[in-house]
């Protein structure tokens, strides 16, 4: 939370911009929520621990964007007052200090058993089929490769949806 403030709230793309970041960058910052900042930081923690360089590219999705927080915002405000230099000051370094802590290798039982934490999510929130959910596992290769054999779709629908939002 501390981080969505400082992408978001005017002290925190000030020192960011005054870092160095680039300004076209700070100012869509709000593309990234909640989730999407968590999915930034792991990340970066994933790049620390298996320390890869400058030519190494890591991918991660940003799911949600500030659009869905903005009254989170205001809860903040509210609960730890206004957002000013010095709380910006710590948050960027904060930012800059991420460690790799708190980061788990997981053995395949580990694996395996966040998996199955998905029925959840998976079966009972989202409705889907438990054969679906099985062949996640059972059937990987398939199943995924499925998934990255659809990116041009995708990235039509993508690009379709951004140019009706974006009228």
């Amino acid at each position: 939370m501390r981080f969505i403030r400082l992408f978001n709230e005017p002290e925190g793309r000030k020192l960011l911009i005054e870092a160095g970041a680039d300004p076209a960058v700070v100012e869509k910052l709000d593309w990234l929520g909640i989730s999407g900042v968590g999915n930034l930081i792991a990340a970066i923690k994933f790049a620390k621990y298996y320390e890869l360089g400058e030519d190494d590219i890591v991918f991660t999705m940003f799911t949600d964007s500030m659009a869905l927080y903005q009254s989170r915002l205001a809860e903040l405000t509210a609960e730890r007052g206004p957002y000013d230099q010095r709380q910006a000051d710590r948050d960027y370094d904060r930012l800059q200090g991420l460690s790799v802590d708190y980061v788990f290798e997981m053995t395949h039982v580990d694996k395996r058993r966040a998996h199955n934490l998905k029925y959840f999510t998976w079966i009972e929130q989202l409705g889907k089929d438990l054969a679906e959910l099985r062949a996640q596992w059972d059937d990987y290769r398939s199943y995924w490769g499925g998934l990255h054999r659809q990116v041009a779709e995708l990235d039509t629908l993508i690009e379709d949806f951004n140019a009706e939002v974006l009228k």
